[in-house]
């Protein structure tokens, strides 16, 4: 039989050449994109979930609304497809049944493949929506909290751990403006196996009055002024507006009957 020689086919057009540069590797690797799809039958809750997440994540995710049966741990080819079509390093999926109840699975790939995958079950979530002045802009870099020797004596939420990392990491930064930190999501791990995710109530930005933001995160405020009297207002003094003597002479015969008959009223 004869060999099959593979051969490497190169791009003949600037736009293939710029999509087969961009999956290179580089010197600097950028954030890890993320993609958030609905599996089979999803809740309300574990889209509430996925959701506050890809909020949390972008502009480095996407949210995938189109529903897919399948199960992950049975099957994951379409995940590994996904990923290699949005360059994506990292998923979530959201399912739902009676076996296992507002499930959230978690998981990361390497080159293309399935690496690693955890499944979550959220047994209560309060959305971010139904906290008041809760507002996340594009670009955020929360802080990451994890309390409990568990994190660290566990194997499996070590990997939790590091996988809630890999979630959430930005660019690598040297020093933390307290200012500028907007967000702070604590981990809690109980001896029972419960994780409770929360955002502490310090940690909230508190609404201030009249200043606001836009969706850049530039902040704009607002200047109440009092009510202007124009008449009031000293303007330059022009030969051209200047009274005529016979104008002054009206006025002052106005001001005259006006000062009488303010008299003859109060008698």
């Amino acid at each position: 039989m004869a060999s099959v020689i593979q051969r490497i086919k190169k791009p003949t057009t600037r736009r293939g050449k710029k999509a087969l540069l961009s999956r290179d590797p580089k010197p600097v690797e950028g954030p890890k994109q993320c993609i958030f799809m609905q599996g089979r039958k999803p809740s309300e809750r574990t889209r509430e979930v996925l959701k506050d997440m890809y909020n949390l994540k972008k502009p480095d995710a996407a949210y995938l609304t189109r529903k897919n049966d399948f199960v992950p741990f049975e099957d994951a080819t379409l995940i590994e497809r996904l990923c290699y079509k949005k360059e994506a390093a990292l998923f979530g999926v959201g399912s739902h049944s009676k076996k296992r109840p507002h499930n959230i699975i978690l998981g990361r790939t390497f080159n293309y493949g399935i690496l690693d995958m955890i499944e979550l079950g959220a047994d209560a979530y309060k959305a971010m929506s139904e906290f008041q002045n809760m507002k996340v802009l594009p670009g955020l870099k929360p802080c990451l909290l994890f309390n409990g020797p568990a994190w660290e004596l566990n194997q499996d939420l070590k990997q939790l751990k590091s996988l809630f990392t890999d979630f959430f990491h930005r660019e690598k930064v040297e020093t933390i403006r307290l200012q500028g930190l907007e967000h702070v999501l604590s981990f809690t791990a109980t001896d029972d196996g419960v994780i409770y995710l929360r955002v502490p109530r310090e940690a909230r930005t508190l609404k201030k009055k009249n200043i606001s933001r836009d969706a850049f995160g530039s902040k704009l405020g607002r200047v109440h002024i009092g009510k202007q009297e124009i008449g009031r207002l000293q303007t330059r003094k022009m030969k051209g507006l200047r009274k005529t003597p016979q104008e002054k002479k009206q006025m002052r015969i106005k001001s005259k009957m006006a000062k009488k008959a303010k008299k003859a009223t109060a008698e």
